[in-house]
């Protein structure tokens, strides 16, 4: 079969549809192979150009895959003061594969606006939005998120008159209940019985995590027992678990109102309003959760001014994404302010025309996007590209080239009003801060030696607009930023170098000081193992408690958002221990170790065991999700998002049935109880054992069928031999997989390199 090209009026679709037939005869693949011993992961089309790389010891190369030059500094800053709009690409936020639906729910206003394919296909409608969830299923992880949060009740048949007494009791139930994990609670009186509700980081501070459940449960009211607690006068359970920062926000803060302030901490601390107990979460509690989240697919908006060609946007924002994410998967929808059936009331008929785009973070082959600063200012650059060569005058902008304030996240703000621009209130003092002076734009300078020569070589850029230029509009554009970047100079000199302390205290600061930007140093972002990192997290959360404790009053805004850039480089090394696992690359120590394994037979069977109940107790919570999710989705049966979660919890279920036909215990004890369980557990052992009488060949039917009772009968009674011959099979399978998507070293060292040369550009 052969195709034109000269039938696609786009580079893109031409590309597209030459690398699609390549993969069709077979050449794909052996390029594929190709770039896999060459230590490249970009796939090549017929076009012929890759991703220029960028050398790890050589000088900084230009970004993205086209090969075209930077625009030169003194071109953008024409176009700007010539009246030129500025490219705008916002990461609106990660999601599981769990909330792909949900996401392109949004962005298609729930299927009445359409939405566009990487293959240029329109879908429109719900059914089509179900639909992408089974599409996109062989690039998700499908990996649990953690349960960071938990909601707890404790009825008290009898207790204190006295208020204050009843609270005192109430924290020493709680505290022999959680241990030393952090909790709110409040006390609710009912006619001589009380009630005890709260909240409760679920992860201790030694790193045990309750799950929130039934076992769960059963686990704290013996810990009370031994505590000394009597069962018959307080029952423990839990009432629900969420992850992350907003969750346990979301929660506190209904708790608060509930019990109308009178809510304290495990400390004895109150708890008045909505504000305090999100500082509580945000500032205290953050480092505790140790929260996981699957980000399966991200959230991208781009932006325009009002006024703005659509048609011409919308056809910048198809080759943008062409070009940055050929092969992923993706949708994407334009809102148009004259179009959007959502209310404004409700957050719709924004008055700028904007895209919405939905893009799976893995290829087809097997390459993940990386969201690094260095990735913003590379797309920032494409989208503007673009939308030059549609007629919309587009430049790329730098926050440093014209002072401006640095972007607040979504973890530094909640929405309170929806009606034309979105208001936010700050989730702490610092964020508040942040949230202002990016809302007025308060002339800011990022502080790092480098930035300061940046903003030294836009100042003089900006000089020579205004020279040069003999239009009147652009000169005094150029004047207004120069104007901009003096304040902010004015006011960084304001701004006091070091802790006015002295003597022991101020040596003690120093050194607390000193410490934490060796934890954090971005030399050395060497992979680590889980256990690694969660001792160099520890390590760093012990750092900022002692270097918070020891700075005075006069710097609290200052060292809050020292220890908020700590702890995103924290998770920027949590991401990437993540992805090592996901890879399959494991340093030399975990080699050693399984070599010390194999050698004490004894050690591998416990942690064959240990695995296998892992496996379990992860695919069965992933059952529980599905089925309170179906639980809350109503009655309707004909509902496509319930159909779709209908199919999503078949999937976990047959994958916990085989787990239980292979003889994992943890399962099969559920199985006991869970009758559902229990009958896909025995239709796969079914489907096994037709599987094997098949395989026999000319066997008697009649002795092969026995043969196969007598197996499913005797399968918990197995032999320890054959069980850890099951299991050493199954972990060389992995082993076998995980090699199949090891990532070289190369392509580690240069984004190891990367994240070195956007260390001085963090706050862009």
């Amino acid at each position: 079969m052969e195709i034109f090209l000269g039938a696609f009026t786009q580079e893109w679709e031409r590309r597209r549809a030459a690398f699609l037939h390549e993969r069709l005869i077979g050449r794909a693949k052996e390029d594929e192979e190709l770039r896999s011993r060459r230590g490249s992961s970009v796939p090549v089309g017929s076009s012929g150009r890759e991703r220029p790389k960028r050398s790890v010891l050589g000088p900084e190369q230009p970004y993205g895959r086209h090969s075209q030059p930077r625009r030169a500094i003194g071109t953008r800053f024409a176009g700007l003061a010539s009246g030129s709009q500025p490219a705008v690409v916002k990461m609106a936020s990660f999601g599981a594969a769990s909330r792909l639906g949900a996401m392109a729910g949004y962005i298609s206003r729930n299927g009445e606006v359409s939405m566009e394919t990487q293959s240029g296909q329109e879908l429109r409608g719900r059914d089509a939005i179900a639909s992408l969830s089974d599409e996109w299923a062989h690039l998700m992880g499908n990996r649990a998120e953690s349960r960071d949060i938990g909601l707890f009740c404790i009825d008290i048949a009898h207790g204190p008159e006295k208020a204050q007494a009843m609270h005192d009791r109430a924290r020493f139930i709680v505290r022999s209940a959680v241990g030393d994990r952090s909790f709110a609670f409040g006390v609710e009186d009912r006619d001589g019985t009380h009630r005890i509700e709260g909240v409760v980081v679920l992860r201790s501070k030694n790193g045990d995590r309750l799950t929130a459940d039934a076992k769960a449960t059963e686990i704290v009211r013996t810990r009370m027992t031994r505590a000394g607690v009597d069962a018959r006068e307080a029952e423990f359970r839990f009432t629900g678990y969420g992850n992350g920062v907003e969750y346990g926000s979301a929660r506190l803060r209904t708790l608060v109102a509930r019990f109308d302030g009178a809510v304290e901490t495990d400390r004895g601390e109150k708890i008045a309003d909505a504000k305090q107990a999100g500082d509580l979460v945000q500032q205290e509690w953050r480092g505790e959760l140790h929260s996981r989240k699957s980000r399966d697919v991200m959230h991208l908006v781009m932006s325009a001014r009002a006024g703005t060609d659509v048609e011409a946007f919308r056809a910048a924002a198809r080759a943008f994404l062409a070009e940055e994410f050929g092969e992923h998967r993706y949708v994407f929808s334009l809102h148009d302010p004259t179009r959007d059936p959502k209310a404004e009331q409700v957050g719709g008929k924004r008055p700028h025309v904007h895209v919405h785009a939905i893009v799976a973070m893995r290829a087809e082959d097997g390459e993940r996007i990386e969201t690094s600063i260095g990735s913003f200012r590379r797309w920032r650059e494409s989208l503007a590209e673009q939308a030059r060569a549609r007629g919309i005058r587009m430049e790329m902008t730098d926050r440093r080239d014209q002072a401006n304030a640095p972007a607040y996240t979504r973890n530094h703000v909640r929405p309170v009003s929806h009606m034309g621009r979105t208001e936010h209130a700050g989730t702490s003092r610092f964020a508040a801060l942040r949230y202002e002076q990016k809302r007025r734009e308060v002339p800011t300078v990022a502080k790092t030696a480098r930035s300061l020569d940046y903003t030294e070589r836009v100042r003089s850029q900006w000089l020579e607009v205004v020279r040069d230029t003999e239009n009147i509009n652009a000169k005094g554009f150029a004047k207004s930023q120069l104007s901009r970047i003096d304040a902010a100079g004015r006011s960084l000199e304001k701004l006091p170098s070091t802790p006015d302390v002295r003597g022991e205290i101020g040596s003690k600061i120093r050194a607390a000081l000193i410490r934490l930007s060796e934890l954090v140093e971005v030399e050395n972002m060497n992979t680590m193992t889980r256990s690694e990192f969660e001792a160099y997290e520890k390590r760093v959360e012990a750092a900022l408690v002692q270097a918070e404790r020891l700075l005075p009053e006069t710097w609290r805004s200052r060292f809050e958002e020292i220890a908020s850039a700590a702890r995103d480089h924290v998770d920027a090394r949590r991401e990437m221990m993540e992805q090592a696992e996901q890879a399959g690359d494991r340093p030399r120590e975990n080699l050693r170790a399984r070599q010390a394994d194999d050698i004490n037979r004894e050690d591998a069977v416990a942690r064959e065991r240990l695995a296998s109940l892992e496996a379990g107790h992860d695919v069965m919570i992933a059952v529980e999700h599905y089925r309170k999710l179906i639980a809350s989705a109503g009655p309707d049966r004909s509902s496509p998002d319930k159909a779709s979660l209908q199919t999503s919890l078949s999937a976990v279920l047959a994958r916990a049935s085989e787990l239980g036909a292979a003889g994992n215990a943890y399962i099969r004890e559920i199985a006991e109880v869970d009758h559902a369980l229990r009958a896909a557990i025995e239709a796969a052992a079914q489907r096994s054992a037709e599987r094997i009488t098949n395989r026999a060949g000319g066997a008697d039917e009649r002795h092969s069928a026995r043969n196969t009772e007598n197996e499913m009968q005797d399968r918990e009674p197995k032999s320890e031999e054959l069980m850890r011959a099951d299991r050493m099979q199954s972990a060389a399978d992995t082993r076998t997989d995980h090699t199949k998507q090891r990532v070289s070293r190369l392509e580690e060292l240069q984004r190891q390199a990367e994240r070195n040369r956007d260390r001085d550009e963090f706050e862009r």
